[in-house]
């Protein structure tokens, strides 16, 4: 595929290349995210998760993904 049709977007500090119209649910997908156990900040912005279809990643992207863990 082109250059022209990717993207590098940052994902927990760690660089990645995606397609262009990369939405965060491909993003959830390809990284294998169970969404309904993370919270997702896009850009320093928490995410609304029923609105991952509808959120295309640019250039530059900076995204943070976090676990939640159960503790006592």
């Amino acid at each position: 595929m082109n250059k022209k049709n990717k993207i590098k977007i940052a994902v927990n500090g760690k660089l990645l290349t995606v397609n262009l119209k990369f939405s965060l649910r491909n993003l959830a997908e390809k990284l294998k995210i169970p969404t309904n156990k993370v919270a997702i900040e896009l850009n320093e912005e928490i995410v609304d998760k029923r609105k991952l279809n509808k959120i295309f990643l640019k250039n530059k992207d900076k995204i943070e993904i976090v676990h939640f863990i159960g503790g006592g």
